[in-house]
């Protein structure tokens, strides 16, 4: 008789997971409530409406965050949308009744958006960009004001600095991040210019054919940045030294005669103006050296318009708006998308949420 193989006989050749899906259908409960008449006092009695089953809606937060998840993170259309919740989750939903749940979302996320900007607003570092957007086939801007905690979208018809003076609503931060754009001004104590975009200004003027300024001050720019990529291991006085030495090249710079070449002397002239913001970040580390957080933030956006092409109502551009707000401050938790819309449409702020 031959002996059975036991287990120490056995070794294995082959490891592997078999992924799959099961059909996706939806869970629905039917509530019935009933009334009666009290055989005591003769009044007529009714139950209560259960808690998170309210008449009104048949959609429950569920399907009401998946359906913002769907529309402005993947930019799907109203139509292709019923589509896809009628063939993937089983779910049979108007166009009408997606515009409703978009709708009835802006009271609770603009509310969770209320609680995002105080927390920017109040921030010592604060970071902002803007890029364009199309509300009723009208060019409007989307702003985008940001710090280490949250980010807050919000869209508006100008881009004029009036976005950003009535969104800090008199509060002054310590640092203001961005580029040299004219409504991005005097907002903060300081300013911290952002080196990408000026980086982007010195290879322009190089290109224009400027040799006198814009090649040293570009060498000067690429330091700067490789400095600031090593900061976290850095000493403070090293730092500190690293400044001095920033600056003396900025005078040594700066001392030479002014180019004559337009975009290298208006760029000569703006860092004579504005010399003390260019490298603030050496020393105060909670400064970046960039504004790349902003466009980071602004992306989405972008592909959003281009896929779309914009909002047909200005409600609608301020749901968007404020989701963007709930998703971008979320993700800095921890959070997905998806979860971080559940919990603002169910009033749980964001800001406290994970």
């Amino acid at each position: 008789m031959r002996p059975l193989l036991g287990a120490a006989d056995l070794t294995d050749i082959h490891a592997y997971d078999h992924l799959d899906l099961p059909p996706i259908r939806p869970v629905i409960i039917r509530i019935n409530r009933h009334r009666g008449v009290c055989p005591c006092c003769r009044k007529q009695v009714s139950a209560p409406v259960p808690e998170g089953f309210e008449p009104g809606s048949p959609f429950g937060p569920g399907v009401e965050a998946l359906i913002l998840h769907l529309r402005i993170t993947q930019a799907i259309s109203f139509e292709r949308l019923a589509c896809l919740m009628r063939e993937v989750f089983g779910l049979s939903i108007s166009e009408g009744a997606i515009a409703n749940i978009l709708s009835r979302a802006q009271t609770p996320l603009l509310a969770a958006a209320d609680t995002i900007a105080a927390a920017v607003r109040v921030s010592p570092v604060v970071g902002s960009d803007e890029t364009s957007a199309r509300v009723r086939g009208k060019t409007w801007w989307q702003w985008v004001l940001l710090s280490a905690t949250a980010i807050y979208h919000v869209i508006a018809d100008t881009r004029a600095a009036s976005v950003v003076t009535t969104f800090l609503q008199g509060v002054k931060p310590e640092v203001w991040v961005a580029d040299r754009y004219g409504g991005q001004l005097g907002h903060g104590a300081m300013r911290q210019m952002c080196l990408a975009h000026l980086l982007r200004d010195a290879k322009y003027a190089i290109e224009a054919g400027d040799a006198v300024f814009a090649p040293g001050f570009r060498r000067l720019l690429l330091r700067a940045v490789a400095i600031g990529k090593r900061r976290a291991a850095l000493k403070d006085s090293t730092l500190a030294q690293y400044r001095a030495d920033l600056d003396r090249r900025l005078d040594k710079l700066l001392s030479g005669d002014e180019p004559k070449q337009q975009a290298a002397r208006r760029l000569f002239r703006a860092m004579r103006r504005d010399r003390d913001d260019l490298v603030r970040f050496v020393t105060r580390r909670d400064v970046p050296y960039t504004n790349n957080a902003c466009e980071r933030a602004l992306r989405p956006s972008v592909i959003f318009r281009k896929v779309t092409n914009g909002f047909r109502a200005e409600w609608g551009a301020r749901v968007y708006a404020a989701a963007a707000s709930v998703m971008a401050t979320g993700r800095l938790r921890g959070l997905t998308a998806l979860e971080a819309l559940r919990a603002a449409l169910a009033g749980v702020p964001v800001m406290r949420s994970g």
